[in-house]
């Protein structure tokens, strides 16, 4: 049977997408950075969707099947030594490549790992790193760690090569234990790789004052390391706590999702599709619930961590970690047991090595149930009856780790309809090295020696919607108090509803205030109850937007974050906040501004939603060593979707296995 189209492209498919792209540059050396499905045409997919929705359980619309196609991405090496960077589409069944585009040479490919390895090993043979480390004085049993890093923004008046920078740490090996935490030791120093030429072309030099120094004053002595201190998380070198108690979650009965081709997902009322892709992780598609379709597709768009530090070279430390290196790239291989617990379902995705070879990327996506509290509840204060529901939610998860930090990020399904995506932030601050006994106002000093500096994480989620259908309007909604009037508002309690369409595409921003909510609503089909037009709504978290100055290369290469949402008209290809190319960027090309520019009617049209929300992190002691979990939701509700509450039928079933705490597990001074 051939997949879905919207099912993740397979090892084998991944392997014919390969042999035609060497086999079309048959005289070249070949360098393959990406090979991932490339949807539909959404034209050709929403007929497809149409039969595929009208057919009985067991066919499928084969006559109108889309064309399987893989995107490539790739270099080719020229007599000079230097990558000239390609894309090219791949017809599977054919096997053909059907589109070609050669990449203009000011635009940057995100990042490999082996790219990575090869700074590492330029750190080796370098001479001039070599003789740069030996300014510094070890304390014994220390090891350098480099780490590599984008390169951020190029300055203006610099050349357009592409570089990496290499962050650089001491891990203490006295202990014995490889995962000795070495960001507990940071060295003031960076070499900077040249990716063309494979060598370390210059060393950048870190100040390491506090208030009142100098930008670039090399204050350090050539002890750097004797004023820092441990700073270990994994438990064999902690002292756990001992009074904990294990916490199991049971499922006797096994889950109450299906999952059938590895992409269609069916759990209560709730039906969708699930992919995997390199930049943007898991990826939904064809969300419906009971039988109303919701989201043609909702995705992680883009994400920028801007730093606050203006001591060069800190003023390029800006990551874009889906556009630079790609989410998928960087996921977890989830642990049953450990990231996701209960009864669990794992997909699997596709990564390939330089050379193109495909190779299974193991439980990248896990999918399980949970217990969220209450869902609605009543009592009958006249006969004490209460009646309760839990909220069980279903939830599709993926975890990266991009050097320092963790990324949790989640769909959660309810069974009221609700749709939430939901981010947590965890790991390890990046840290710079200070001298003792100073303060900054460019971070926050949480261990000995270890400068945590300030900095911003921007996430934007894309939502396709499709509510009741492709062609939606967004309102938004306001409520304003109202002045006190004889005649409408004698009392002063009476406050104003105002509705406002969005027409043309736009950006605008949370307005807590006014609790400003946007409904993305089908005009063209009414609640029966209320007359109102159905929809979904959210109201944006009204988080701080990017700090960095107006005009500055941070700003100007992230202008997706000057609004928390931006409306614009659906138009093929445009899945990325900050457009397709991040790497180096010094502007946003492509991304949603440029979007916005076309000034396109957005009103009863296929639309896009973009939704901008982050954490301004001014990073405190506690978030050493390791950052405890940081949480942001956005929250999809029906808003006049359905006739009623759509869980007033979910079970009030008491939960037997609940039990009272023994009496004698406090001590006789304590109660309950």
């Amino acid at each position: 049977m051939a997949p879905h189209p919207f099912q993740t492209l397979g090892v084998e498919e991944t392997r014919i997408a390969r042999e035609v792209i060497l086999s079309s540059h048959p005289d070249a050396v070949v360098d393959f950075r990406e090979i991932y499905l490339q949807e539909p045409e959404k034209a050709l997919m929403k007929q497809y969707l149409d039969l595929e929705h009208a057919s009985t359980p067991g066919q499928s619309p084969a006559s109108k099947r889309p064309p399987r196609l893989a995107k490539c991405q790739y270099d080719i090496i020229g007599s000079d030594k230097i990558p000239e960077y390609h894309e090219s589409v791949v017809d599977i069944e054919s096997k053909k490549r059907v589109k070609h585009e050669v990449i203009g040479k000011e635009f940057h490919a995100s990042l490999t790992l082996w790219e990575f390895q090869i700074l590492l090993e330029a750190c080796k043979k370098s001479e001039m790193f070599q003789k740069a480390m030996a300014e510094f004085k070890f304390p014994d049993g220390f090891e350098l760690v480099v780490e590599p890093w984008p390169y951020g923004g190029l300055d203006l008046q610099s050349e357009n090569r592409r570089y990496f920078q290499g962050l650089c740490f001491a891990q203490d090996t006295r202990n014995g234990n490889a995962d000795s935490n070495f960001y507990a030791y940071p060295l003031p120093i960076i070499p900077i790789l040249d990716a063309h030429k494979k060598e370390i072309v210059r060393i950048d030099r870190l100040a390491t004052g506090g208030k009142g120094d100098s930008l670039t004053g090399q204050t350090h002595s050539e002890k750097v390391l004797d004023h820092c201190q441990s700073g270990e998380y994994v438990p064999e070198l902690v002292d756990l706590r001992k009074d904990l108690k294990p916490i199991d979650i049971t499922q006797p009965e096994g889950p109450s999702f299906k999952v059938t081709d590895e992409s269609l997902v069916e759990w209560q009322k709730w039906r969708f599709r699930l992919s995997f892709n390199p930049r943007e992780g898991a990826v939904l598609h064809d969300v419906h619930y009971d039988g109303r379709s919701i989201m043609y597709r909702l995705s992680f768009s883009e994400m920028t961590v801007p730093y606050g530090d203006p001591r060069p070279p800190f003023h390029r430390k800006q990551a874009f970690d889906f556009g630079d290196g790609g989410a998928g790239n960087c996921a977890n291989n989830l642990s049953l047991g450990c990231d996701c617990l209960g009864v669990i379902k794992y997909f699997d995705g596709v990564v390939i090595d330089s050379d193109g070879q495909p190779r299974e990327h193991p439980n990248v996506i896990c999918l399980h149930e949970q217990d969220n509290g209450i869902g609605w509840k009543h009592t009958n204060w006249r006969t004490g009856r209460a009646v309760v529901t839990r909220n069980r939610e279903l939830v599709v998860q993926f975890i990266i780790t991009l050097a320092n930090y963790e990324y949790v990020f989640a769909y959660i399904f309810r069974q009221n309809g609700d749709l939430t995506v939901e981010v947590r932030a965890t790991g390890i601050v990046s840290v710079v090295n200070i001298d003792p006994g100073k303060t900054s106002e460019y971070g926050n000093v949480v261990s000995g020696g270890v400068l945590a500096q300030n900095h911003q994480h921007l996430f934007c989620i894309r939502a396709d919607p499709a509510i009741d259908g492709h062609n939606n309007t967004v309102v938004y909604e306001e409520s304003h108090s109202m002045p006190i009037d004889k005649d409408t508002n004698p009392q002063g309690n009476f406050y104003q509803i105002r509705k406002t369409p969005v027409t043309h595409s736009a950006g605008l921003d949370a307005a807590p205030q006014h609790n400003r909510v946007f409904k993305i609503t089908n005009p063209n089909k009414k609640n029966p109850l209320s007359g109102n037009p159905v929809a979904y709504k959210f109201m944006p978290p009204p988080t701080q937007k990017l700090l960095a100055a107006r005009g500055s290369i941070q700003s100007n290469r992230a202008l997706f974050t000057d609004h928390h949402v931006w409306i614009t008209k659906y138009q093929e290809g445009e899945l990325y906040a900050a457009g397709r190319f991040t790497l180096q960027s010094q502007n946003e090309k492509g991304g949603v501004t440029d979007m916005v520019k076309r000034n396109d009617s957005v009103e009863d049209e296929d639309i896009v939603v973009w939704n901008v929300f982050g954490l301004t992190h001014n990073p405190r002691v506690e978030d050493w060593p390791v950052m405890p979990i940081d949480i942001f939701h956005v929250n999809f509700r029906p808003a006049d979707f359905f006739d009623r509450n759509p869980a007033i039928d979910v079970p009030s079933n008491k939960n037997n296995s609940s039990v009272l705490v023994e009496k004698d597990c406090c001590s006789s001074d304590q109660k309950l």
